[in-house]
């Protein structure tokens, strides 16, 4: 009971506060909304030339008005496939163009990222959060969301004043999408802990390591009360036999202490004590409406007492006495105020009454509570011109910057919402001129310039986009030089833009990107040559394998070219590519494989508008449909299991696709999205399907689950645990019990943790589930009993899971066959995956632990052919290499993958090499970036102390 009057107390207190500044008469200005019609077309589709977009026109408005009911119409009406897309025609090379990628991209990552390790341990306190903030655009360039979510936290750690505390707060709950959450307000405090507290980002100093404890908010609001009742029985005392000076205003007369008047300001002081009239009389006018009676009596207290008057102040009069305090001077009365206000903002509404007020006082928390408001309504308050007018214009700008709220990390945030919103609009174009005006290091410059390079580039205004590009070029961004020869090339100066590619490639160290950038200026042979070459020296670029799949299909050579835009998406699913092969598919009149494509490639992006931006995807789902077989949902299960067992993650993302459309809303299905999407690596649709399983639970317990799975994917391994338990306290569920044993086994686990974490296994297993489920718990139970030296039972888990079709069982089994010196069994437990598997790259890579060295090696190669972005192979030819005294080719082996794929294990590898080689130096810069990726990793930290006194002692010498 005492619980839920604290809740009612909490809702009542939310309500009053709401509407606390709707009562004041505040300037009209500021109650306007009005929405930006912004481009809701994905700028990721490739669009079309004007003659084709003249020429279909009308076919192309009517299918992007298509809705439900319009798709049935259409369907009833005798349209085949053919004759609705023959308009369209097929792909063409022509149209074709890799993008000028809108971060921070380094022509060297391994010495940016040990350059950026070395700022970071060397700068001081007030330098380290802008350090991190700094690592978390090198990690954006390098697609590592992990990375850059430890980053923003860390700059949210060391972050010295209020603002930068506000921004990355409401940053950090972004990049979780929290405002997608039903129920949620964008004031709650996210994880509970003062890291995203918004309470806690105004409060001003700095502690780093405080950020982690939970949130001062979490106190009952009876707690709160009584505290603030105890301080108002402290303020009522009063000194009434020294009263000696009386303010008038109108008919009414305020009896003051003179002295504790005085006290409040030098102004006041000179005022009652110096040489004007006022300090000789006992009664002064204040009769030209500097402040109320009501006014005048709370500065009369708060000159006694040092408090204002929390329960009994509106808003109204604490800006009079804010507005007083400016005018007298009083700056711990405007500090009493600034926060008392700042206190009250809880919603837009507020936040866009009272910011003028607080921007023409210079309250700096006033202000800051605002902007926290309306930064933690992103992405909504995008769309609300009054917001966007706070931000956008450069003299909002200045006016923030005299309160020293114009922050590059404020305008670094808008302008990264506002890109993924619509990277052509003119909001996007004003908040990064303005991210571009607050930058001060070359870093932000470049990235500010050549992300306005890039808008400009999307809205066609050539000649802009190569002004910006050049202006990143200049201080130091190197990758914008794509930029400018992309410009010229659009402006008509092909050779010109040649030349610049050329240029490129001959004065730095080549990269596939720069060979890819130069193929769209050079044609024939030369230019698959550049492409060709482009992929090799970065495997993972999608566009050089969507080019020669469009060339293939212009030689009618439909089968290879579905081979080619296999092999990018076997190891990276984009919705290009996808969208590639089911336009091929459809050409060869497998309707069930484009349907397919078609169906995984609307999980990743439901809005995404086919054939160069003219039909929406929906749409031709609903008219493949027609030209397959139907399933059921019971149908649809069986074909989950086959997909899940012969390990076909797209094919499975499609059935489930699909039984969402059945079963729309269904928690379950879209949790199974989830999994699915991670195991791709397609973080950023995993999450939204998560989030869409949390918001569509039917019960508390299963809403508690989905929320710690967010927590744990987002680097809140803690959190995720405190609500796998308290989701267990109320029901005991298979997915609550796997939720905290997953949790609990992403440590280093001892004896007594491994056998914790195997009760709670087999608790989730005593629970209902399906299949697919029990047959992952099962395959863990395996490893942490191979962990603990019981292979036994290990095996009879996995033997287990694959009686119930969990495939990837055979890798667990091969693993205890190789531990009980069963080389051929384990052997042969893979080849059993390998044939099994549709996607098998980790397959053969496992494989190869179990043979000799020449068969290792084939196996590891055909691995890397499938998937290049996997390190083991590397680093094993690379120890071969070693081994065999090629110090050279070992070096060499690894800097191929690092040129694409920094990674950890990678760089610390070639640092060990490099130590053997005698070379200190290298040694240092790869363990400097090896622990930017990761600061603390033990093995990395011990060679680069151990370099970082041979290279002092060679300095010495």
């Amino acid at each position: 009971m005492q619980k839920r009057s604290d809740e009612n107390l909490k809702m009542q207190q939310h309500h009053n506060n709401s509407n606390l500044f709707n009562t004041m008469k505040l300037v009209n200005g500021c109650k306007g909304n009005q929405v930006y019609a912004l481009n809701t077309t994905n700028p990721c589709c490739n669009h079309s030339n004007n003659e084709d977009k003249q020429q279909h026109s009308t076919t192309s408005a009517q299918i992007r008005t298509v809705n439900n009911s319009s798709i049935r119409s259409k369907l009833s009406q005798s349209i085949s496939i053919d004759n609705l897309l023959l308009p369209f025609g097929l792909p063409s090379t022509d149209l074709l163009e890799p993008p000028i990628e809108p971060y921070f991209k380094s022509i060297n990552y391994v010495e940016s990222l040990a350059n950026v390790y070395k700022r970071l341990e060397s700068c001081s306190v007030e330098e380290k959060s802008m350090a991190f903030l700094e690592q978390c655009s090198l990690f954006k360039g390098l697609s590592e969301p992990k990375f850059l979510r430890r980053s923003l936290r860390s700059a949210r750690q060391y972050a010295v004043d209020v603002n930068e505390k506000v921004v990355l707060s409401a940053w950090l709950r972004y990049e979780r999408r929290e405002d997608e959450f039903d129920g949620s307000c964008s004031m709650d405090c996210g994880n509970g802990r003062v890291i995203e507290c918004p309470k806690s980002s105004l409060v001003p100093g700095y502690d780093p390591d405080l950020v982690f404890e939970a949130c001062p908010c979490r106190r009952t609001l009876v707690e709160v009360l009584s505290v603030d009742e105890r301080e108002e029985e402290e303020c009522s005392t009063s000194e009434g036999d020294d009263y000696d000076v009386s303010f008038c205003i109108g008919n009414e007369e305020i009896r003051c202490v003179r002295y504790k008047i005085g006290c409040l300001s030098r102004p006041l002081n000179t005022l009652l004590y110096g040489e004007f009239r006022e300090s000789k009389r006992e009664k002064i006018s204040f009769a030209h409406g500097e402040i109320s009676v009501e006014g005048m009596r709370a500065v009369e207290l708060f000159s006694r007492t040092k408090k204002l008057e929390s329960f009994t102040l509106s808003p109204r009069i604490v800006l009079e006495i804010l507005s007083f305090a400016n005018r007298f001077c009083c700056e711990e009365m405007k500090a009493a105020c600034d926060k008392h206000l700042a206190d009250l903002v809880c919603n837009v509404e507020d936040a866009l009454l009272v910011i003028e007020y607080g921007l023409e006082e210079m309250a700096y928390l006033l202000v800051a509570s605002c902007l926290q408001v309306l930064l933690r309504e992103l992405p909504r308050s995008m769309h609300n011109s009054n917001i966007m007018r706070l931000f956008c214009g450069l003299e909002a700008r200045k006016r923030l910057e005299i309160m020293g709220h114009a922050s590059f990390t404020l305008y670094y945030f808008l302008s990264l919402v506002a890109m993924e919103e619509d990277i052509k609009s003119n909001t996007t174009v004003m908040l990064l001129e303005r991210l571009g005006e607050c930058a001060t290091l070359e870093w932000q410059k470049g990235l500010a310039f050549h992300q306005l390079g890039c808008v400009m580039l999307e809205r066609k205004e050539y000649k802009g986009a190569q002004h910006w590009f050049e202006a990143a070029v200049e201080v130091g961004h190197v990758y914008s030089l794509t930029g400018v020869a992309r410009s010229k090339y659009k402006r008509g100066h092909k050779y010109t833009a040649y030349k610049q590619a050329s240029a490129l490639i001959s004065e730095y160290t080549p990269l596939g990107w720069m060979y890819q950038e130069r193929s769209l200026y050079c044609t024939g042979k030369e230019r698959m040559m550049d492409l060709d070459t482009a992929t090799e020296l970065d495997p993972t670029l999608p566009f050089p394998y969507k080019y020669r799949a469009v060339t293939l299909v212009e030689e009618n050579k439909i089968g290879a070219a579905i081979l080619e835009i296999d092999k990018i998406i076997g190891f990276k699913v984009t919705p290009d590519c996808l969208e590639l092969r089911a336009w091929f598919s459809i050409v060869l009149e497998d309707y069930e494989a484009a349907l397919r494509d078609i169906r995984a490639l609307l999980t990743l992006e439901p809005n995404y508008m086919m054939y160069h931006g003219k039909v929406h995807g929906n749409y031709l789902v609903e008219l493949l449909r027609r030209n397959v077989q139907q399933w059921s949902q019971a149908d649809c299960w069986m074909q989950l299991y086959d997909r899940w067992s012969s390990v076909d993650d797209i094919g499975s993302l499609a059935v489930v696709h699909q039984m969402l459309a059945n079963d729309p809303g269904k928690s379950l299905l879209l949790f199974r999205q989830s999994l699915l999407l991670l195991r791709l690596n397609c973080q950023k649709a995993a999450m939204r399907s998560l989030r869409l399983a949390r918001n569509h639970s039917s019960s508390e317990h299963e809403r508690l689950v989905y929320e710690g799975w967010i927590l744990y994917d987002t680097g809140h391994r803690e959190e995720a645990l405190a609500k796998a338990e308290k989701s267990i306290s109320i029901q005991r569920s298979f997915e609550a019990f796997f939720l905290k044993a997953y949790a609990l086994a992403d440590t280093s686990l001892d004896a007594e943790s491994s056998s914790y974490v195997i009760q709670l296994l087999e608790e989730a297993l005593k629970c209902p589930s399906d299949g697919l489920r029990k047959g992952q718990a099962l395959n863990n139970l395996g490893s942490v009993y191979v962990d603990c030296d019981k292979l036994d039972l290990a095996a009879d888990c996995y033997v287990s899971a694959l009686n119930i079709r969990h495939t990837r069982a055979h890798q667990g089994l091969a693993r205890v066959h190789h531990l009980k010196t069963q080389r051929k069994n384990a052997y042969d437990e893979m080849t059993k995956l390998i044939e099994k598997a549709q996607n098998n790259a980790s397959a053969y890579e496992k494989r190869s632990e179990y043979c000799d060295r020449d068969m290792a090696k084939s196996d590891l190669t055909m691995a890397t052919q499938l998937d290049p972005l996997r390190t083991y192979p590397y680093r094993y030819r690379a120890a071969v290499l070693m081994d065999d005294r090629k110090e050279t080719e070992a070096i060499a082996e690894l800097t191929k993958a690092i040129a694409f794929k920094p990674d950890l294990q990678l760089l610390h590898l070639r640092a060990a090499f490099f130590e053997s080689m005698g070379d200190s130096v290298q040694t240092v810069r790869d363990c400097e970036a090896a622990l930017c990726l990761d600061p603390n990793h033990s093995d990395t930290m011990e060679l680069y102390n151990r370099s970082i006194v041979d290279t002092n002692q060679i300095g010495n010498n």
